[in-house]
């Protein structure tokens, strides 16, 4: 979670520059605004790596030597006549 609470104090310093610019039309503070959006992206994509590689190696399973999930029975198939559908009559 300290990914989480990194992203909330860039989202949370960025509010007093987010009201000068949109408030008080102050264009610096437009600057600044953007410069921190800008390591918001950087940030999100960088915290967004890190989770799909935790993912993919396995390291946030929910316990160790779980079993994986047995695959679905196949089903099975059905006859061709009773996949379509007769057809609606038409009203005249």
């Amino acid at each position: 979670m300290n990914n989480f609470g990194k992203l909330k104090d860039l989202v949370m310093s960025l509010e007093d520059d987010f009201s000068k610019f949109y408030d008080k039309q102050n264009a610096a503070a437009g600057t600044r605004v953007r410069k921190g959006m800008q390591e918001l992206k950087t940030m999100a994509q960088a915290f967004r790596t890190e989770v799909q590689n935790t993912k993919n190696t396995g390291a946030a399973a929910p316990a160790a030597g779980a079993a994986k999930k047995a695959a679905p029975a196949a089903k099975k198939a059905a006859p061709a006549a009773a996949k379509k559908a007769a057809p609606a009559a038409k009203k005249k």
